[in-house]
């Protein structure tokens, strides 16, 4: 199922973020599930978390990366979906956010 774009990103309770040089671990302390992220995915992680909403996130991200908008769209849904699964993130509507 597509990730509405419109949606705001938060960190889910009882997560965990540590930041080392460029890249980040994030670790779920509720089921002890852990995703390490690469420069370019610890990127794409703060920038969600400080973006009204994914939209304006990936635009950022767009102007950012020299990337063809397609795969950054593509790389951003495998990413949220990822962290979605592994209870590491929850979406909200941008009204409530």
């Amino acid at each position: 199922m597509p990730i509405p774009f419109t949606s705001r990103v938060n960190t889910a309770p009882d997560v965990m973020l540590r930041v080392i040089g460029e890249e980040a671990v994030i670790l779920n302390l509720k089921n002890e599930l852990y995703l390490g992220l690469d420069p370019v995915g610890t990127r794409m992680w703060l920038v969600l978390h400080s973006a009204p909403s994914i939209q304006a996130a990936y635009e950022l991200l767009l102007a950012e990366f020299e990337v063809e908008p397609e795969r950054l769209r593509r790389d951003l849904d495998k990413l949220l979906e990822q962290m979605l699964e592994q209870g590491l993130i929850q979406l909200q509507p941008v009204e409530a956010a």
